[in-house]
């Protein structure tokens, strides 16, 4: 019984990930106005309202976090 819920478990964390896309990249622009943020690769994001837009610099680099199933940006930051 214990394996089970433990198996059980572990698949439904497995399915909330699955749902998240993760994309790298270098700031290209910043619209303030839009809260969109273009990388270098011509990927373009609408960070939400928790995120600080000024706390986000042309020429950094930062990993943003989209919600697959609504293209909606989840979280925002630095990448190394």
């Amino acid at each position: 019984m214990k394996t089970i819920l433990a198996t059980a478990i572990a698949s439904l964390a497995f399915l909330g990930a699955a749902y998240a896309a993760t994309v790298e990249g270098v700031v290209q622009a910043i619209d303030p106005a839009t809260r969109t943020v273009t990388l270098q690769d011509g990927n373009s994001f609408v960070l939400p309202d928790s995120t600080p837009i000024d706390a986000i610099a042309i020429g950094a680099k930062i990993k943003v976090t989209v919600d697959d199933s609504s293209g909606a940006v989840t979280a925002v930051e630095t990448a190394s």
